[in-house]
């Protein structure tokens, strides 16, 4: 069995595939060693096990609608629950660039979306069920001790077998894209125009054109003008140089739901292009504009290995192994060809780049990191490992990727 992109294939055969919280219980309690299993998305390895994978596909219904929160189980996609709730005259407050993804599998690994104000989708969790190692359920509220912890928990503490998220009254919004934003202006002016819109994300392949799009959300009617030097495309744009628009949301103006229009694909195409790799880093805002003049730089060796990189910012979060915790964030993402031995010898250069500023790797992501880089970068480290040892003593939960990192 192989992850979404095919650069992954797992430890195991063994899948147990749960239709309830009640089976997944009694499964976990009857297995040694065992890991939870969201959409596959991840391209590290922190969803893998030697033991057995608990998928949680089936476990996708929602619990309970309430005025501003919802209970869904984690498996869930992210599509499957804004439709849900818009039926019922509410929203999740944002959207990563998938509906794809699952819930579980968004908030353990530290998945955002993007906006000046807006958080991590970790950081919407109001409430959880985990499942324990012996099959007995944890139920923590936000303000609860542990919780901080146990939300971005990289599977490594059992499964998230229930989530209560936050919820808006549901909303519109308008998405714009706008062409060859020249890198002078992105010098000048990386936060006015990262704050533009309710959402803003930045294309570029890092050469010397400058951003190739501008995807602009917002609940505003903009008019003709350039966007920052940027002009406004005249039809449907994918992010993916020469790809398909027609997996892309909706653009050009056109009003819409947010959940139709806060992700960049559309739920019911093939995610992104799918044949790729992704890496993600995440800087102080603050010094968002310096790791930007840095990676330039690379752009020589960047250009030839991307299929394309999105920058964006998301708000800080208290959640201890959020990239975002206690500091607003942008976001360098790249989606590169599948070319791993080369793509992980560029990521040294990213990583070495990016270090004077405090870059902190996506969960999710291809990174060569080592275990002491990111003691440094996580000063919630130690904790998380101290609440592992106490939630999961025997080690049911274990992987490579959690013993390698001190976790």
């Amino acid at each position: 069995m192989k992850n979404w992109a095919g650069n992954v294939t797992y430890s195991t055969t063994r899948i147990l595939q749960p239709k309830s919280v009640e089976e997944a219980q009694e499964l976990i309690a009857a297995a040694d060693v065992v890991r939870p299993l969201g959409t596959r998305h991840s391209f590290s390895r922190v969803a893998d096990s030697d033991g057995a994978l608990l998928s949680t596909e089936q476990l996708d219904r929602v619990v309970e609608i309430g005025e501003s929160t919802v209970t869904v189980e984690a498996g869930i996609r992210y599509g499957e629950l804004s439709s849900a709730l818009y039926e019922h005259g509410l929203a999740v407050a944002n959207f990563a660039s998938l509906p794809h993804i699952s819930v579980g599998g968004a908030i353990a690994t530290g998945t955002h979306g993007s906006g000046m104000h807006n958080p991590s989708l970790s950081a919407a969790v109001s409430a959880l069920e985990l499942v324990g190692a012996d099959g007995s359920i944890r139920s923590l509220r936000r303000g609860d001790d542990d919780f901080d912890g146990v939300v971005v928990g990289l599977g490594a503490l059992g499964l998230l077998a229930r989530v209560t998220l936050d919820v808006v009254p549901a909303f519109e919004l308008r998405q714009y894209v706008f062409e060859t934003l020249p890198w002078g202006a992105v010098d000048a002016s990386l936060d006015e125009i990262l704050a533009g819109g309710y959402s803003i994300s930045l294309f570029t392949t890092w050469t010397e054109l400058g951003v190739e799009q501008v995807w602009v959300k917002t609940s505003e009617e903009l008019g003709p003008e350039p966007y920052f030097g940027a002009r406004p495309a005249t039809e449907p744009r994918n992010p993916v140089p020469d790809a398909s628009s027609e997996n892309s949301t909706a653009q050009l103006g056109v009003p819409g739901p947010s959940g139709e229009r806060l992700p960049h694909f559309r739920l019911g195409f093939a995610p992104s292009r799918g044949d790729e790799l992704q890496s993600e880093y995440v800087v102080p805002r603050e010094h968002g504009a310096d790791a930007l003049r840095e990676l330039r730089r690379l752009g020589p060796i960047l250009s030839p290995l991307l299929l394309i990189s999105e920058i964006r910012t998301v708000a800080a979060d208290a959640l201890w192994l959020s990239p975002f915790c206690a500091r607003d964030g942008i976001a360098f993402h790249f989606t590169w060809k599948p070319l791993e031995a080369e793509v992980l010898a560029v990521l040294r250069r990213i990583e070495a780049a990016l270090s004077p500023f405090g870059a902190r790797p996506h969960w999710g992501k291809l990174f060569v990191s080592s275990a002491e880089e990111l003691a440094a970068l996580y000063p919630k480290l130690p904790a998380f490992r101290q609440l592992r040892e106490r939630l999961d003593p025997d080690g049911t939960f274990r992987n490579e990727f959690v013993e390698r990192y001190g976790m």
